[in-house]
């Protein structure tokens, strides 16, 4: 099995791709993937799903989240053989779906780290910082990155003293000027469609900076926290932070809502080009083309990672 072709979803000699959703707090891990030596929620879930299966299981993710980053609409998948996943009934009258669920919760909560450890809020019931949220058969041609249409991105912001709550401070950004929506929505427009956005990531080698920038806008909820929604095809390495750490600049005057076209065109990374910190960004959503399309969506978004 690669993670370039998709597994048959075939229970007579084949594999069975799993698609496992996922919740997390970033704040306590080094990022979604696998890294020696320190705390990722990817480490943590292949952690738990070894336990269960006694081997190596990879897991494939729609999108690589940075450290402090959270998520409440992650999807992965797993491939599994017919007698691993029929096995999880243990020969009860359990669907593998819910047994699965059930004990990878249990088995990750073993082992998340200090800082991620699962507490006990009422009645052995524990609150843990990586949550199992649906566990199911994938339909045929499935594949958690590669059959996505689009992730969406949330970031919130109190740029007032009276909205900055201490219990909140985990996930929104406490900004010490007020920002200008009118101003905000102004320049992300700019940033809209398909474009280059070598300015506004860390390339990694033999990567496109090609992405379709759907949706980028900022609105003022009822409560008066200003929340930014971020949506795209894909995402490159930081490219949400520094969307918002630039867009930052022009919601507070420092820069003409211009510049942010200005940035795109030019192509650079330069001193200007800030990251705005992790802890507020959350995958909120991660959306699939209908079952019929999901195998074709994902050659055609591998050929276009080919061909750039």
């Amino acid at each position: 099995m690669n993670d370039r072709m998709p597994a048959i979803l075939s229970v007579d000699g084949g594999h069975l791709r799993v698609r496992i959703d996922v919740a997390y707090d970033g704040g306590p891990f080094s990022g979604w993937a696998v890294q020696p030596g320190l705390p990722t929620v990817q480490g943590t879930i292949q952690a738990g799903l070894e336990l269960l299966f006694r081997r190596y299981v990879r897991v494939t993710v729609a999108g690589r989240t940075d450290a402090g980053v959270h998520a409440r609409g992650q999807v992965t998948h797993i491939d599994l053989a017919p007698e691993e996943w029929f096995g999880l009934s243990r020969g009860r009258d359990v669907d593998p779906s819910v047994a699965l669920k059930r004990r990878l919760q249990a088995t990750v909560n073993r082992n998340l780290p200090p800082s991620a450890a699962a507490r006990t809020v009422y009645a052995g019931n524990p609150a843990s910082a990586v949550v199992i949220r649906s566990v199911g058969l994938a339909p045929a041609g499935f594949d958690a990155r590669f059959s996505a249409l689009w992730r969406r991105y949330s970031y919130r912001i109190a740029d007032r003293p009276e909205l900055q709550d201490p219990l909140a401070r985990g996930t929104v950004l406490w900004h010490s000027e007020q920002l200008d929506e009118n101003l905000l929505n102004e320049g992300a427009a700019a940033l809209l469609g398909l474009q280059d956005f070598l300015a506004f990531c860390k390339p990694r080698p033999g990567a496109t900076t090609l992405r379709e920038l759907q949706r980028f806008e900022f609105e003022r909820g009822a409560d008066g926290i200003l929340c930014a929604t971020v949506q795209a095809d894909a995402f490159c390495h930081n490219m949400v932070r520094a969307l918002i750490g630039s867009a930052l600049r022009v919601g507070s005057g420092e820069e003409r809502p211009e510049w942010l076209g200005e940035r795109l065109r030019s192509r650079r990374k330069d001193a200007r080009s800030v990251l705005a910190p992790a802890h507020p960004l959350v995958l909120e959503e991660v959306r699939y083309p209908d079952d019929a399309e999901l195998a074709s969506r994902a050659e055609l978004t591998r050929a276009k990672r080919e061909d750039a």
